[in-house]
């Protein structure tokens, strides 16, 4: 970790304390153990002044990360090689958890005229207008009608040229594929839910059901440093 990326980290994880031990360890476990957040700053795709829409949004983990790259931004060398830092970026999160939601708006309570939370459904809650939307690792848990039914009233949603960053496991991925699903249950159990039963695809056939809608699709591998067979799909919207 470069020294840029520790500040970052830190930077991201600071509001946390006031949310209590486990959201601050979560926070900093995540942050620093998924590749995902890194490749969002140093590919630059969410772009400044824009509004984007975190669906699945957790504690609003997202939310910190963006917002400490904007603040750090402004008075470090941002890192060589890596796009425009994601400047005055807002951002709607929506999360079925009730208590991820009231940490994400206690840790960011500051903030909260950029960074706003709702305790919803992804499956039935109104989608606002955003440059972009963003799925990290939660469709699969809802059945494959429901999954085609987001994915459509997200593209109905996104501005034109708007862009869809969704991350899946794939199906086809092996052992990679069977410890992340591994993970899912035991991640839920740890929650208090019962397990559920996962609704997964292959990337090419999550890359078919997006061209179909009308998206035009970039697949990247993005679970370097993990276990798991996980895929970055940037879905652009024609």
């Amino acid at each position: 970790m470069t020294r840029f990326e520790s500040l970052l980290l830190n930077a991201a994880v600071k509001p946390y304390v006031s949310a209590g031990k486990f959201a601050t360890h979560f926070a900093r476990g995540k942050l620093s153990g998924d590749p995902v957040f890194r490749e969002i700053l140093s590919m630059g795709l969410i772009a400044p002044n824009t509004h984007v829409l975190d669906i699945g949004c957790g504690q609003g983990l997202l939310s910190a990360w963006l917002l400490a790259a904007d603040s750090l931004a402004s008075h470090s060398s941002w890192p060589a090689g890596w796009r425009s830092p994601p400047r005055n970026v807002t951002v709607k999160g929506i999360e079925l958890m009730p208590a991820d939601v009231l940490r994400a708006a206690k840790a960011l309570s500051a903030h909260q005229t950029r960074f706003k939370f709702e305790v919803g459904d992804m499956c039935t809650t109104p989608l606002e207008k955003a440059h972009t939307a963003v799925i990290l690792d939660v469709l699969h848990y809802v059945p494959y009608s429901a999954q085609e039914d987001v994915l459509r009233r997200v593209f109905d949603a996104l501005m034109p040229r708007g862009l869809l960053i969704l991350r899946i496991g794939d199906a086809a991925g092996g052992l990679g594929f069977k410890v992340s699903n591994w993970v899912d249950h035991v991640v839920t159990l740890v929650r208090g839910h019962n397990l559920p039963r996962l609704y997964c695809k292959t990337v090419s056939e999550w890359q078919n059901q997006l061209q179909l809608l009308g998206f035009h699709v970039e697949a990247k591998p993005m679970s370097q440093g993990t276990p798991f067979s996980n895929v970055l799909l940037l879905a652009r919207k024609k």
